[in-house]
């Protein structure tokens, strides 16, 4: 009975102590969020190469020469321009491009690449990462049309730059419009394709600092764990990467669904900001952050559950934490509505609920707890922002020491720095450390008094 009540009260003085020393409520804003889940998040790059192979095609000069002479004897008054003469070759080519355009037996060696990008975060220290399986497992048919788009786009465009070599010209843009349809027909009806040597490589990118408050870029090989299927089925994928140090971990929601109505925090990078040219390329390693509300809860095809929200996403955010007020990931972002005109409709987005994920953690035997430098850097950034700088600076540097690349690690030391030669901190230190010693005391008593209330019973 003793050391039950001494547990149980020294536990309730832990409890007073954090409550009146930090004066928070235990949901975090948004800056305490991003500023606590930030360093976990990652982007996940799926690279495919491949060769393709294209008939090379010339120029039948016996029809276009008679084409000219056609056009030459229709200008016997000159009042056809240079400028209309031209519109009128490629409005014939285009018409009759199989009369115009020959096959060889000659190939065009292309090489090719092309890239799916998503969000991902760290489920563990040693590497292990959490993303959805689309970005991962694209079908052969929607590779095989992606290459044959891009390597299409590039004859054309040097194609036409051939032509207006050779002709003396520039095409407006209404004219290279009208040869891009032209190229389109002739490839696809009179030339082929052919795609050999396909690889697929996936790689995990994520933020590295480095003293001075430097930033790099580290792009990691993964290799797949565990796959689900891209929706309809179970979105899911967890990577390995090989991590030298203790990695940022994202913490998991034990309930199982968030309630319909909660604040959600969504961590990504949506390609329309990622591969914006006014955006520099260093930056294109810090995640968006947009926030919003369960809207609902449904049910997929599958009949297992989505999480509607309404918070923002776009291509590329796919596979990002979505968390509640606690920091805690409650789903991962998978896909978007569309609207009539095939756009995204806004506001009407889904996650894959963490207990899905669960189920391939499982399933992996993977336990997703956070690592140390994750706990230290939580507790350490939590005393920052009660502006306890002699405590977070001292947590910051035992984080320094498992991963000397932990994003944001070195601005957080050297704020500390100024902000204690500043005078800063010491106060609020001497307030926490002055509660302490008051809420044990008060304990002490309670325990004292609860004792001799038990011994006074006993005597009874």
């Amino acid at each position: 009975m003793r050391r039950r009540t001494i547990a149980f009260f020294l536990g309730l003085s832990l409890v007073a102590t954090h409550c009146l020393a930090t004066g928070q409520d235990p949901k975090l804003s948004g800056v305490e969020n991003y500023a606590l889940n930030r360093p976990g998040v990652v982007m996940i790059r799926t690279e495919y190469t491949a060769n393709v192979l294209v008939n090379s095609m010339k120029m039948d000069n016996k029809a276009f020469n008679t084409l000219l002479d056609s056009i030459q004897n229709l200008d016997h008054g000159g009042g056809v321009s240079s400028e209309q003469k031209l519109d009128i070759v490629l409005r014939e080519m285009n018409n009759r491009p199989a009369r115009f355009f020959q096959t060889t037996f000659d190939y065009i060696k292309q090489p090719e690449q092309i890239t799916a990008s998503g969000t991902g975060f760290f489920l563990t220290g040693d590497g292990y990462v959490a993303t959805n399986c689309h970005l991962i497992d694209r079908d052969d048919a929607f590779i095989r049309r992606q290459f044959i788009l891009s390597a299409f786009r590039q004859i054309t465009e040097a194609s036409i730059s051939a032509l207006e070599s050779s002709w003396a010209t520039h095409f407006t843009e209404q004219q290279r419009s009208l040869l891009y349809n032209t190229y389109a027909s002739v490839y696809s009806r009179l030339f082929s394709m052919i795609l050999y040597d396909l690889k697929k490589n996936i790689f995990v990118v994520y933020r590295s600092d480095n003293g001075n408050q430097h930033s790099d870029t580290v792009k990691k090989h993964a290799d797949v764990v565990i796959k689900g299927k891209p929706m309809p089925g179970k979105d899911i994928a967890i990577l390995k990467i090989d991590a030298k140090e203790d990695m940022p971990v994202l913490n998991l929601a034990t309930d199982n669904l968030p309630q319909v109505g909660e604040q959600l925090f969504v961590f990504g990078y949506p390609s329309p900001v990622t591969n914006n040219d006014f955006v520099s390329a260093a930056s294109a390693i810090e995640p968006t952050l947009t926030t919003g509300i369960v809207s609902a809860i449904k049910r997929s095809v599958g009949g297992w559950p989505l999480v509607q929200m309404d918070a923002n996403i776009n291509h590329g955010s796919s596979g990002g934490p979505v968390c509640n007020q606690s920091g805690e990931v409650v789903g991962l972002t998978t896909f978007g509505s569309l609207e009539n005109n095939g756009g995204l409709a806004a506001g009407l987005n889904f996650a894959v609920p963490v207990m899905i994920l669960n189920e391939y953690l499982d399933s992996a035997g993977i336990n997703a707890v956070p690592g140390s430098a994750t706990r230290r850097f939580a507790r350490a950034l939590d005393a920052y922002s009660r502006h306890e700088y002699h405590s977070a600076l001292q947590g910051f540097k035992d984080v320094l020491r498992l991963n000397s690349h932990y994003p944001g690690i070195y601005k957080y030391i050297a704020d500390c720095e100024v902000n204690i030669k500043m005078g800063k901190g010491s106060s609020s230190d001497a307030v926490e450390r002055m509660i302490v010693l008051v809420t044990l005391g008060v304990a002490l008593v309670a325990v004292m008094a609860s004792l001799a209330i038990s011994r006074s019973a006993r005597r009874r």
